[in-house]
């Protein structure tokens, strides 16, 4: 009888040890990066690449997409061999994680967008040192298991995505009336739509200070909206 008690509550205890896929603290991981936690406007990193690619929607998009299968498959990558790396060379072993995956990237942009491999240069191949990739692997995927990691990476991919789409919407459409290169306020050459009443192309929206600008503007409305995040000391 003993036995068969001590059964009964090994496995309750396994059932409560069992947590939901989206219990509240996973969906937590999700969520947190898009406001309260995001990389970009609260902890401040992959700022470079917000202010390079963001000219175009669709290279924010493409440089959005690359950095979430980046980091999703880096991030369970290193969750699952965590035991087996030597905490003296684990830097290493991140970064070779991270290249081999950039390297897949570059490769398929280059074969299937090449236009848009050309625009985004060299910052592709940047995302192997992105301090977002960097930050989620040695802070979380080294402590946590693949699901959680897999959400964290998730949730930190669609908040840096969500600056890059947000800045470059207002720079693309602002700076040269456009969306996705189609046409929101005419033709500035045949002077039709908004440019035959007189509108202009303002050519500071095409430039990387506008970037910063548009950033802090992101910046001051979120804190705005969330006084929890404004730093009293």
């Amino acid at each position: 009888m003993s036995e068969t008690a001590e059964l009964s509550v090994e496995k309750s205890k396994l059932k409560k040890e069992r947590e939901p896929l989206f219990s509240k603290k996973n969906k937590k991981l999700i969520t947190d990066p898009l406001d309260e936690n995001n990389p970009v406007t609260i902890q401040v990193l992959g700022i470079c690449s917000a202010l390079a690619v963001t000219v175009q929607m669709k290279a924010a998009v493409v440089m959005s997409i690359s950095v979430l299968f980046v980091l999703i498959l880096a991030n369970v990558s290193v969750s699952l061999i965590r035991n087996l790396i030597p905490n003296r060379i684990r830097i290493i072993v991140q970064l070779v994680v991270v290249a081999s995956l950039v390297i897949i990237v570059d490769q398929v942009l280059k074969a299937y967008m090449y236009d848009v491999s050309k625009e985004l240069s060299v910052f592709v191949g940047l995302i192997i040192t992105n301090c977002i990739i960097m930050g989620r692997l040695e802070a979380f995927a080294l402590g946590n298991k693949a699901w959680p990691s897999a959400l964290d990476a998730i949730g930190n991919s669609i908040g840096y995505g969500m600056v890059l789409v947000i800045v470059s919407f207002f720079k693309e459409l602002f700076g040269s009336g456009k969306l996705f290169g189609f046409e929101i306020f005419g033709n500035a050459v045949e002077k039709t739509g908004l440019y035959g009443l007189g509108y202009m192309d303002n050519g500071l929206m095409l430039l990387p200070p506008s970037s910063l600008i548009l950033v802090a503007i992101y910046i001051w409305v979120q804190k705005v909206r969330n006084p929890s995040l404004i730093e009293t000391h």
